[in-house]
């Protein structure tokens, strides 16, 4: 999966907004109603490198392997980011993703999960 692919897969998952910061922050992000779920760095050095939360558990298995780091800031959160994301097999990949948005997900309150999970085109 190239960056391209995961940024319409991040996109399409419901209820999800994206907005592309400019100048110090340099990040296109991934949201639920202003709860992120994943990030791109969009300046060099590492341009386009991709950055998620994942569990405890997950942070530890993830930094151990090569070409994923612990997030610059967010880290102390377990998040990860993935260099080149090409390098990660695209079904480990969406399933990190998907949890991370879920993760996002659960924060909201219920009657907000409802209102961004509702199909469009609902009566609401």
């Amino acid at each position: 999966m190239d960056r391209h692919q995961l940024q319409a897969f991040c996109a399409a998952l419901p209820g999800t907004t994206t907005r592309l910061y400019d100048d110090a922050r340099n990040v296109l992000v991934f949201s639920l109603d202003g709860k992120q779920f994943a990030y791109f760095k969009t300046s060099e050095p590492e341009r386009w490198r991709f950055s998620f939360r994942v569990s405890p558990d997950r942070f530890l298995e993830l930094t151990d392997v090569p070409g994923i780091k612990p997030a610059r800031w967010m880290a102390r959160f377990h998040w990860v980011t993935v260099v080149d994301v090409r390098s990660v097999p695209d079904d480990y990949l969406t399933e990190l993703v998907t949890w991370s948005y879920r993760r996002a997900l659960g924060t909201l309150s219920k009657a907000k999960q409802a209102r961004l999970l509702q199909p469009d085109g609902a009566a609401g």
